[in-house]
């Protein structure tokens, strides 16, 4: 059988210490580099405001799952069996079914134009609070985000009406 990408379920927000301890095992057993080749688990840059503070962080794009790249045989698949965290393969009935080329090609696609242009965390129709200015503590609804100039448009209600009031992003936070 060919080497080919698998994806692997693992416990939600584990992925990282999955993907060590299966290194770690595959190195044990003499697998890595033999049979198992490499793990990735799919993440993107995300622009966030915490405490009034902007910054990048990493979103897991699909959460709970980690991809492996390997021969499948008996050995391999006791070893991804067998590591703590992991739930199963992605399979049909008993027999893990590996990812198609285009599949990954798409994916590794997709984080590489994501490291160069982090994604936005605010979406039309979210619903923020606001932390700074003079409209600090009020909640509204997202109408328009201009990423260009790091605003968005909140709708709030100012005396029993909306009002549509622009913001920076460093200003907003979800709710």
């Amino acid at each position: 059988m060919a080497r080919a990408w698998y994806a692997v379920h693992v416990i939600s927000g584990h992925e990282k210490k999955v993907s060590e301890l299966l290194r770690r095992r595959a190195d044990m057993m003499s697998l890595w580099q033999v049979d198992v080749y490499d793990i990735m688990i799919p993440t993107e840059k995300e622009l966030v405001t915490r405490n009034g503070k902007r910054g990048e962080r990493d979103r897991k794009v699909f959460p709970g799952y980690i991809l492996v790249q390997m021969y499948l045989n008996d050995d391999t698949f006791k070893l991804i069996k067998g590591t703590s965290g992991v739930t199963g393969f992605v399979s049909s009935g008993n027999k893990p079914v590996p990812l198609e080329d285009y599949e990954v090609k798409r994916i590794v696609s997709n984080l590489e134009q994501s490291k160069e242009a982090p994604k936005i965390a605010f979406i039309k129709t979210d619903i923020v609070r606001v932390v700074e200015g003079p409209f600090a503590d009020y909640t509204g609804r997202i109408e328009e985000v201009n990423a260009d100039r790091e605003k968005v448009k909140v709708m709030i209600s100012i005396f029993g009406r909306d009002t549509a009031v622009e913001l920076d992003f460093a200003h907003v936070q979800k709710e």
